[in-house]
This record gives C-alpha cells, structure tokens and sequence, in this order.
C-alpha cells in the first residue's frame, strides 16, 4: 500500500440548505481523492457540518427551534448532497458530537498549557455572519456610514470577558514556516496575502465568548463557549482519534496532506490553524489550497438577488456526473469561475457527448455488429495504431497525472479530450465500416486499437466522471480490479480479456445528450 492520504474540504456552516459553492468544493475534494486511491494510496477524505456559534443560535431563534434541532435538520441537507454528488467521503463529521468536543478542550489545554492563553478584555469589532474579528484598519464604509468587513458584511462593537490566544507571538514562526514551505499555501496569490497580513503583525486572537452558550464549553470557565473557529478547525483532528495520538488513525493520517478550502477562509487555515497547532506541539498540515468562488452568469450569487442555485436541483436537470465534469474541466481550480444551464450544456454535449460517448458507442457498436461482440485479438500494428496507442499512454499515464497532481483539473481534463480528439480523428481516417468488406483483418486490428484506447480513457476520467466511467467499464468487461492506475501499465490486460470468453452485448449510451430546461435563458 502506497503513502496514506489525509484530504478535507472545509466543514460547512450549516444556517442555510447546501449551495452551488458547496457542491463544487465537494466535487473537487472528491475528484482528488479518487485519484490518489486510484494510485493505491489509502486516502482518508473527511468532510461535515460545523454546527457552533452565534450565527447558528441566532438563526435558530428566528426560526423559533433550538440550534441542536436546527443543526440536525441542516447538517441533514449537507449529508443528503454529498450523496446525491457521489461524493465518496470516508467520514462526514459534526461539530455536534461529543467526540469532537473533547477534542476541541484538549486542544485548548494544550494552547493553554504552553502559556498561549490569557483571560482579558475583548473590545473589538465583531462580524457574526463571517464568525470573524477584524481591525478597525480593514474595515470600509458601507450606506449611512455604516462599518463593513473585508467580506462586505456588518460588523459590530463588541465588549465582553474572553480569553485569548497569543497570535501575537506566533508571526515569525508562521513567516519562516511559509518561507521553508512554499507548496503550505497554495495557490501562491492566497500565499502572497497571507504572508503579507502576518507581516503587517498580528494582535492576539479572542477566542471564548460569553454572550451565548450554543459551542463547546471552555473547560475549567463557566458561562465561556469557544470561537467557533477554535472549534471547528479542531474537527480536523477529532477525525483521527485526536487527542489519542497513539490511535492507529491519528499515526497513520495525521498530519493532513491538504485542506480543501474557499479563499475567504484562507486566514483562519493559514494563519490561526497552523499557529494551534504550533501551541499544541501538533505537526501542521501539508497544504492548505484556496479555491474561487462559483459566479451565477458571472456574478456573485446572492439570496436577495434570487440567483443562488440548488445543485441538487442542477444535478437533477443535468446528471451529477455532467455537473461534475462541466465544474472541473470549465473553472480553473483555484480562479473563480462561471457557470450557467446553457454553458453545461454547450460543454457537456460537445465533450461528454459527441466526443467520448459518441467515439465509445461507434466502435462497441462496431464490434457486436461485425465482430459478433467478441474482441479482435493479434493482427499487424502500423504506424498509425501505435502512434494512438502511444498518444492515448502520455495523456493517461503523464500529462493527466501530473496535472491532476497539481490540482490543476481543467488542464487535465483538456488533456484528456485531446487523447478522445485522437481517437475520433483516427476513427475517420481508418473508416472500419469501410475495412468491413475491403480489409477485415484491418478492421479487427483497427477496433481493438480503439477498444484499448477507451478503457485506457474511462479509468483515467473516472474521478472525474466516477459513475459514467463505471458504467462504461462495465459494458467493456474490465474488472473492478483493473481499474487503477497499475492498469494503465498492465501490457497483457486485453490478451487476458479477448481469451477469457468475453463477449461484448449492445452498447448502452453512457452519455445521452441534454436539453436546456424550458425554464432557462
């Protein structure tokens, strides 16, 4: 078994049903995962809800529920998305659950315990939609001379008794931990702000509250809940048996390989989180990733606006797996990106459709109709077979690799196509159905060429796509076994196949064409 693999998307906040913004973050966490258990790594994918804090005790209120029945409710929805998306999570965590929040106090002891903990005063500005304190010199001016965040969101002055942690001496540490590490922060503009807010010096961080009890209580301070973001960073620990850090998860997992998460939280994972765990004596994790956001048309979605999407609803109008493919092959992991119902289309038919759906279901159809299903074997290669065979090996077996490594999906899908463009260029030029009656040993040399080149194709989409490609394996005979990595380098896999008795049934269409819903435009 090759190295483990921790991977996490960021928990979600769950005062509101799961939005687009959400499902795409999902997807690409989960595309990632794939991908490194499709190399044989023992991948650990974590995600969940972070259920705490004042933003979800006062939407409780106005709903007149408590925020536990509120949390179960709404963790439910994230839960019932994640599934929907086929997103292959090893565990989905809650904030909620006693585990967790005797991880969350034994961090803090040991914060506490290294002198980084302090009672005092808090007098500050305070946004309750972001769960963030912020400086008066990153505050703009809103209507009527109102206060906002960074985020655009009211903030408000808050006094009360907290405790705090000290930031303040973390600053070094955290710069030479970044300079040493280049690949912590990613992608390198989020490093380029975070190193330069530390630089610009950090104020030590309030990080209990007393004007609310729905958190995880201090321990040994009576009427103190913690920061929510004290709390919810800690669930990435509470998911490896933290704080028994003899379990066999926590030694095999921890720490983290990457943090999947949204750039307006790049601060308290760049920033709060690694200094934590520096207080703790906790190894940091590898990579903390930055993605964009997700624009409706190109703007920003928004409530008021009526432009925030269901992506349930999206998969439901398009397929998951065309809904997967559209986000990561048309967003530059890492930008933000823009989507609409006629671009899934437009994308998702031209690529998934025509391109590889069509070149499968021509050369399956080809081979039940002249072959009678069973899989051409031997035959002379000329140039042009083994100059695709050869084409189809780089995009799968390098050039997909190395960008799904660097988490650069669209590259690596376009990669892809370029192979499925081969084919079908191939395709034209060899015209089988033409070898039928002039050359039909050609032809069988011909189709199983391309056979090769599909199977080869479908694996290596397959964190991408992962139930379309099953689907088209299946039709193909390959083995569950047979659908990794090694497989691509597996020289006697179509020997094996032809010999064994397989014989191939009439093709179903793996990607049937959509329509734009009559809603749209």
């Amino acid at each position: 078994m090759a190295d483990p693999f921790f991977i996490t998307t960021a928990i979600s906040y769950p005062n509101g049903r799961p939005h687009i913004g959400h499902a795409y973050e999902a997807i690409a966490t989960d595309a990632i995962a794939r991908f490194h258990r499709q190399q044989g790594r023992d991948v650990f994918f974590m995600t969940g809800t972070d259920e705490h804090g004042m933003k979800m005790a006062q939407a409780a209120r106005s709903r007149g529920v408590e925020p536990r029945a509120l949390a179960d409710e709404m963790s439910s929805y994230f839960k019932e998305m994640d599934d929907a998306l086929n997103i292959s999570y090893d565990r989905f965590i809650r904030t909620t659950e006693p585990a967790h929040h005797a991880a969350s106090q034994a961090l803090w002891e040991a914060m506490k315990a290294n002198g980084d903990i302090y009672l005092g005063r808090y007098e500050g500005w305070y946004s309750v939609r972001d769960e963030a304190f912020y400086d008066e010199k990153e505050l703009t001016e809103g209507e009527g001379g109102a206060k906002l965040s960074p985020q655009g969101t009211p903030v408000e002055w808050t006094v009360e008794e907290s405790w705090f942690f000290r930031l303040s001496a973390y600053a070094d540490r955290l710069l030479a931990h970044y300079e040493a590490h280049p690949e912590f922060i990613q992608p390198d503009g989020r490093r380029n702000e975070v190193m330069s807010f530390v630089r610009g010096g950090l104020s030590d961080l309030s990080i209990s509250r007393t004007s609310f009890d729905w958190g995880v209580a201090v321990p040994g301070s009576p009427g103190h809940v913690m920061y929510v973001w004290v709390d919810a960073l800690t669930n990435y620990l509470t998911g490896v048996g933290y704080p028994d850090t003899n379990s066999e998860s926590y030694r095999k997992f921890w720490p983290a390989d990457l943090h999947i998460i949204g750039k307006d939280i790049v601060r308290f994972h760049a920033v709060y989180w690694p200094a934590f765990l520096m207080s703790a004596g906790l190894p940091l994790p590898g990579k903390v990733f930055g993605h964009g956001f997700l624009l409706n048309r190109g703007e920003k979605m928004s409530k008021s606006v009526g432009n925030v999407a269901d992506p349930l609803e999206l998969a439901a109008a398009f397929g998951v797996d065309q809904l997967r493919y559209f986000l990561l092959r048309e967003v530059s992991f890492g930008q933000d990106g823009s989507y609409s119902d006629e671009a899934i289309v437009t994308r998702t038919n031209a690529e998934l459709a025509n391109s590889f759906g069509n070149l499968a279901q021509r050369v399956l159809s080809l081979l039940v109709k002249n072959c009678g299903g069973e899989l051409p074997y031997g035959g002379e290669q000329t140039e042009d077979d083994r100059a695709l065979l050869a084409r189809v090996s780089d995009a799968c077996r390098v050039e997909v690799p190395r960008e799904f490594e660097a988490l650069a999906f669209s590259h690596g899908i376009e990669a892809w196509l370029r192979a499925v463009f081969a084919c079908n260029q191939y395709v034209d030029a060899q015209a089988p159905w033409a070898l039928k009656k002039t050359d039909p040993e050609r032809m069988r040399v011909v189709l199983a060429t391309l056979f090769t080149c599909i199977r080869d194709l479908a694996i290596t989409i397959s964190p991408v796509i992962p139930a379309s490609a099953a689907r088209l394996l299946d039709q193909l005979g390959v083995p569950d076994a047979e659908r990794n990595t090694n497989a691509l380098s597996d020289i006697g896999w179509y020997e094996r196949l032809a010999k064994s008795g397989f014989t191939l049934s009439p093709p179903q269409p793996v990607f049937p064409r959509l329509e734009l819903p009559e809603s749209a435009g």
